[in-house]
């Protein structure tokens, strides 16, 4: 038996809804090259593999045949070749001209003269009729004609008495669907997905806190015996029992107190784990995530209301499709979580 839950609402001014990894949002460029993203965000602390991140090179794919080339050489999904290592160009482009050939496609590879920003990548792929692209190698999906003049519904469905998921989808019109098509897969590695308008994730700042303060947060083992040493008291976080800390403190002041905690843990070898929150639109959608019992939460940026949700399966390559009613228009996006159905 289907149980069908409401997670909450999201608006879409622009038209165009994005499906990301909610925990990945840091990497996304917005309107900027992503040669401007520092590749330590990426876990990339080597020089040289740093340089082959800051100097990778995108590609579209011309010719008569150019759609038929990028499917079938299936190398990334979409309609060109993003975020190519600058040592990988050249043997790329070899592999790229023998698959032409060996299909007797007219074909050609065409090296951008800068790196396609994520929010055109996102745009182009929904003008072209939706679909997935890569963000540092990160399966991203993206769909238009979403409408822009009102909230939609976020539904999450239970199939029996399990804790999983089967099925969270953006409802966005309540006409019957016609047909369904794939858009390709979304990529988690952080647990969540974030269901976003793709101007406000412009705007949206992961780490950096919009009003300049931080929270610090340590639980585990000795929570008690730090909390007594540093005069720390409960957060009181909905969600978060016996949690320890302090709140509204700035990001200065926050980062000394959890680099004291945290070598206090290290030093007499107590097991604690410490937890620096600055307040930004990650924290802030995160904080009324873990406060929710469906784990579920939204943040507005301007107009738009964004909303993140865990997968309650963990993390995996989950497809996604559109329900378009009979005139081809958008009437919902689903991410299906198949290991739910088994």
């Amino acid at each position: 038996m289907e149980t069908i839950f409401k997670l909450g609402e999201i608006s879409c001014p622009s038209g165009t809804l994005v499906v990301i990894d909610g925990g990945h949002l840091g990497l996304w460029s917005g309107e900027r090259s992503p040669a401007e993203i520092d590749p330590t965000l990426l876990g990339v602390d080597d020089a040289e593999m740093a340089g082959e991140v800051l100097n990778s090179v995108d590609f579209a794919v011309v010719g008569p045949d150019a759609s038929e080339a990028v499917r079938s050489f299936d190398r990334q999904p979409g309609a060109m070749l993003h975020d190519i290592p600058a040592s990988q160009v050249v043997h790329l482009r070899w592999m790229f001209e023998e698959h032409c050939q060996v299909g007797g496609l007219e074909a050609r590879l065409e090296a951008l003269p800068s790196r396609e920003p994520h929010a055109r990548r996102a745009r182009r792929t929904a003008a072209e009729g939706g679909g997935s692209f890569l963000v540092f190698g990160v399966p991203v999906v993206t769909v238009g004609g979403v409408p822009r003049d009102r909230r939609l519904p976020v539904l999450a469905t239970r199939t029996g008495s399990g804790p999983s998921w089967t099925e969270i989808t953006v409802r966005t019109s309540e006409a019957p669907a016609e047909t369904s098509v794939p858009l390709g897969h979304i990529g988690v590695d952080w647990a969540r997905l974030l269901f976003g308008d793709v101007d406000a994730l412009n705007t949206w700042q992961h780490d950096e806190p919009v009003d300049g303060l931080a929270d610090v947060a340590f639980w585990g083992a000795a929570a008690d015996e730090a909390a007594a040493t540093f005069a720390a008291p409960e957060l009181g976080e909905p969600g978060e029992p016996g949690v320890r800390g302090w709140t509204g403190l700035t990001v200065a002041e926050a980062m000394e107190r959890a680099r004291a905690v945290q070598t206090w843990a290290l030093e007499t070898g107590r097991r604690l784990m410490v937890d620096l929150r600055p307040h930004s639109h990650h924290w802030q959608i995160m904080r009324r995530l873990r406060a929710s019992e469906l784990e579920s939460g939204t943040v507005d940026i301007g107009p738009a209301r964004l909303l993140c949700a865990m997968t309650a399966c963990g993390d995996g390559y989950f497809p996604v499709s559109a329900d378009l009613d009979a005139s081809g228009g958008v009437v919902a996006v689903r991410v299906g979580f198949p290991e739910a159905d088994a």
